[in-house]
Order: C-alpha cells, then structure tokens, then sequence
C-alpha cells in the first residue's frame, strides 16, 4: 500500500507544474504563494513555541478560528501556524485581525518536503483537523516525538469503508494520533475500528462563536443601499442551485416588487458563469466587488468575496444553505442560525446531519424536498422575524464546546 501511495505521489510531483498552471488560471493558486507547497517559504519561524493547526479548506479553517483567538492570548505561545490547501481558505484567513498567527500553504506529502517542512518550523504540537489525514507527515511527525491531535474529527460513513478496505494500513496511521477530539458519536465508533487509541466526544467546535466583530462599515454599507428591500439570502451555492433560487425570486417578485434575493456562490471563480446564467433568466444583478449601489429594478445581488457572509446574514432572517439540493452534501449553517436566521436546505446534508438534525429539532432549519417546496417556503418565511432564543441557544452550546476542547489541547501544547 504504502508503495502505491509513494508512486502516485511522485506522479503528482511530475505533473504539477501542469497541475498548478491549470490552477493558476482558474485562480485557485496564489501566484508568489505556490511555491510553499514545495517547501519555498514565505515567512519566518522566529524562535520560541508555535503551534501548529493545519485543515483542508474554508470550513476546517472557519472552526478553529474562535480556538486561535484564545490561544493568541497566551503567553507560553510565540507563534501559530495554520497550513490548509486552497486558497479561498487563505483569502478568509487574511481578513482576522491575528496577532500571533500565520498562515502558509500545506506542503505536498512527499517525504523529502514533509521534512524540509517540519525541520524548518520546528512545531511544539501539531493538530490535523476533522478528517486531514496525510500518511507520509503523520509519520515524520511522530518519528520527531511532535505530539499529534486529531481535533474535531469527523469521520463519515463512506470515507471509513474506504479506508476499511486498507485496514492493517488505516490502522498503522490512525494509532499513532496521540489524542482525537470527535464532533460526534459516529465518529468515536469509526476511529476505534481505524485503530486510534485515544478517544474523547468534547462536542463540534463548528458551534462556537467567533470573538471577531462584524464589518461595521460593510453592515452600515449594504444596510443603506437595502434600505426598504425585501430581503432573503442562497449561501454557498452550487452550479445548478443559482438557476433554482433565481427562478424562485422570479416568480415571487410578480407579487413583491421590493424582493432582492443575496446569492453567495460556495466558490467565487465561477462568477461570470453565474452572472450569465442570470442575465439569460432576463435578471439584473449587481456584484458586491462592483461596490455599485442597486436601484428598484435590482433582482440579484451577487457577493463574490470570500468570508463576508456573517455581514449579510446579519441584515438577513432568511438563508438557504446550498450544496443540499444538489447531492454535494450541504454546506455548514451554523453561522447564519447564529444571527437568528431561519435556515432552509435541501434534502442532500449528510456532511452535516448531526448539526441539521438539531436545528431541525428546534425548529431552527426545515427541510425542502423539491423546488415547489422551496417555493412556498421562501414565500412564507420572508419577513419573520429572527428567533434569537435559539440563536443563544447555540452560542451558548458553543461556548461549552470551545472551552471543553480547549481544556483537552492544553495537556498537549
């Protein structure tokens, strides 16, 4: 197996710079920021202990930041180092007002560069997030007695019967986490099969509550220029979900002349496809970048920035999650039923079940199972005002499961 794992990475390593001029032009690499994958890097150590967080993308990165917050706080700590792959990850990163912390692209997971890696940054403690799993850097990490963390795993269905079928392999890699911090109890009974050792259920760090403040002039911005809009909001969109929601404030704009409808695309590279895809349904859309103001006749309001959500679920009550109409497995919609919004979603969530099925159990989302469906749901939501009961509710869920993790990493940091 592991034989098998090394050629694919030395093919990857042959056709990368195909692979990252690809990227390039589709704007998913940073250009003087790519060569940190090959273990070029752009910033420095400096001395004293850093802390080491690496998760995959936007979502990984998103829950720890109320974590980071916290430990910016301590003194022990000098540096934190957060590495992900994309880099819409690093694009949400650059807009927190860290003090300590730093960012730099993960490397590729070849034996040679993960060393290069971890000799350079020297980490104190290293902590993979949700389900990151790299064969090659687990192993150089234990080998130099760095304490390793799986911190808030997840482990779903699918992904363990993959690696069910490597078992004597998936066993040798998942022992050598020191400890794993679940997000919940599916998980726990996937990893004891995997072969971790230690196990604990400390609650989803997805719950809790950035320390971080909105974006007065950005509220105070698209406050005025919605004044006396009806507003609702289709967050994380997928190819196919644009065209559903746009129909939807077709069809309810010929009874409710002030509707707007807000549409946060999951990933902003597909933005002119989206602008045309609308402009073909015979809708005018205004862009956020284009900081232009809209007039009565805006049906569209297109945000193609990363990490400007929580903004405008603060103006909004009513959000539609995407990624669950189509069968991608819905999106996070922690952060909009924070504000108190009402929480729509197609039936496709299974990467986040166990957090729609408490929403759904306090009636803080609801389930649509068709476009009519979706509808006469818009329809009927629009305009309610926000539950903030359940919006402290969670936070306050949040705040237990932040400081339980917390409590659980410091043993190791």
């Amino acid at each position: 197996m592991i034989i098998f794992y090394e050629l694919l990475i030395i093919l990857l390593i042959i056709l990368s710079p195909i692979i990252i001029i690809y990227r390039l032009i589709k704007k998913k690499e940073d250009f003087y920021r790519f060569k940190e994958k090959f273990c070029f890097f752009t910033k420095e150590r400096g001395d004293g202990k850093i802390i080491w967080f690496h998760g995959s993308s936007v979502g990984e990165v998103n829950s720890i930041v109320p974590l980071i917050e916290k430990l910016e706080k301590k003194k022990t700590i000098k540096k934190i180092l957060i590495t992900s792959n994309t880099l819409s990850s690093y694009t949400i990163l650059s807009k927190k007002k860290f003090k300590k912390t730093l960012h730099q692209f993960f490397p590729i997971d070849e034996l040679f560069l993960v060393n290069r890696f971890l000799n350079y940054w020297r980490p104190n403690a290293a902590i993979f997030i949700e389900s990151e799993i790299w064969p090659n850097m687990i192993n150089a990490i234990k080998k130099k007695k760095i304490p390793l963390i799986l911190l808030n795993a997840r482990i779903t269905k699918k992904s363990f019967y993959n690696w069910k079928k490597i078992i004597f392999y998936s066993k040798k890699i998942f022992s050598k986490f020191d400890i794993s911090l679940t997000q919940n109890l599916e998980t726990i009974t996937y990893l004891k099969k995997l072969g971790a050792k230690k196990i604990k259920s400390l609650g989803n760090l997805k719950f809790v509550q950035t320390e971080s403040l909105l974006n007065s002039n950005l509220t105070a911005f698209i406050s005025k220029i919605f004044k006396n809009r009806l507003i609702w909001c289709a967050a994380s969109t997928h190819n196919g979900e644009e065209k559903i929601c746009a129909n939807i404030h077709k069809k309810l704009r010929r009874k409710q002349n002030k509707l707007l409808t807000v549409i946060i695309p999951r990933h902003i590279n597909r933005k002119n496809e989206i602008i045309n895809e609308l402009k073909s349904l015979q809708l005018k859309v205004v862009t956020f970048s284009s900081k232009k103001k809209i007039d009565k006749h805006t049906d569209i309001y297109l945000v193609d920035s990363y990490g400007d959500s929580k903004e405008f679920y603060s103006i909004c009550n009513l959000v539609f999650l995407g990624g669950s109409i189509i069968n991608h497995g819905g999106q996070n919609p922690l952060e909009a039923a924070r504000f108190g919004c009402h929480v729509i979603h197609g039936p496709n969530i299974q990467n986040f079940k166990d957090i729609y099925y408490l929403l759904n159990k306090h009636n803080i989302s609801h389930k649509i199972r068709n476009n009519n469906d979706m509808l006469n749901k818009v329809a009927s939501s629009i305009g309610k005002k926000r539950n903030v009961k359940n919006k402290n509710k969670i936070i306050s869920m949040g705040n237990k499961f932040l400081k339980n993790n917390l409590k659980e990493l410091e043993k190791y940091i």
